[in-house]
């Protein structure tokens, strides 16, 4: 791959954000409502359950979690759709521009703005409401990097669905992370799932995470067994997605579907 066109994938997008502060704006105000809205409700919680825990953990720290997996893969979503929106698309792969390279800038672009809103839901969850992820320790690192794979394989996943079925397909991919969080676990464990959810949820590596989570938070060493299960499914769903892209892609210029890609559909 080549470096300097991996950087002008990564450099158009920068050019978008500085010219166009809107598009900053719902990188943190969606994160800072999540936080502000379930933080409210765990403080709420602690104080009628008396039961003697503590829900800021464990109920804000998943939120925080999922959130961060979900501005991961929007994060590349919309470094792809910001090119199908502005029909410059086609104009990529006119120049030599390789599809590991294309889709290694959308990584990166994903990347630094999922950073970027994590910086913010930890400083916000800290400085109103007293989470701290220190008390997650060494696991802390696992449950990032598991997420973190598992948001650009969605991400992936979805642009190649958007290239294959067309633009109007978008509508498709923003419920992605809801139609998923009741399988992993996000608020509850696996085990108060039925046995067809939990079969799905084996194969889901966020559900390795928010096991672990609910682990850590009680009180019980981390299960690094589980959490390497996790990631290795993470780097399988990685793999297949990046496959699916680079069939989609080829079928596409196959076809000749590439060269009527519109607003509406490729059909």
């Amino acid at each position: 791959m080549n470096g300097s066109r991996i950087g002008a994938i990564v450099l158009r997008q920068i050019y978008l954000y500085r010219g166009s502060p809107q598009r900053i704006l719902p990188m943190f105000a969606w994160v800072a409502i999540d936080i502000l809205l379930w933080g409210f409700i765990t403080r709420y919680l602690n104080t009628v359950a008396h039961s003697g825990f503590d829900f800021v953990p464990q109920l804000l720290g998943a939120v925080l979690l999922w959130d961060f997996l979900t501005r991961v893969m929007q994060g590349v979503t919309m470094a792809f759709f910001e090119d199908v929106w502005s029909r410059n698309f086609l104009n990529f792969f006119a120049a030599p521009l390789t599809t590991s390279e294309y889709l290694a800038g959308l990584v990166i672009t994903g990347v630094a703005t999922s950073l970027m809103g994590l910086v913010v839901m930890l400083g916000l969850a800290w400085g109103a409401f007293g989470l701290s992820f220190i008390g997650y320790g060494a696991a802390l690192a696992p449950f990032l990097m598991v997420l973190f794979l598992t948001g650009i394989a969605l991400g992936v996943a979805a642009t190649a669905i958007v290239l294959r079925l067309g633009p109007a397909s978008e509508w498709l991919i923003w419920p992605i992370p809801s139609l998923i969080s009741p399988f992993v676990g996000v608020f509850y464990p696996i085990t108060v799932l039925p046995s067809w959810m939990q079969a799905i949820s084996k194969v889901l590596p966020p559900s390795y995470v928010f096991e672990g989570m609910r682990a850590v938070v009680t009180g019980k060493p981390a299960p690094w067994d589980q959490l390497a299960i996790g990631a290795g499914l993470a780097v399988v769903m990685l793999g297949l997605a990046c496959l699916l892209f680079a069939s989609v892609y080829r079928h596409a210029i196959r076809t000749g579907l590439i060269a009527r890609y519109s607003a509406e559909s490729v059909s």
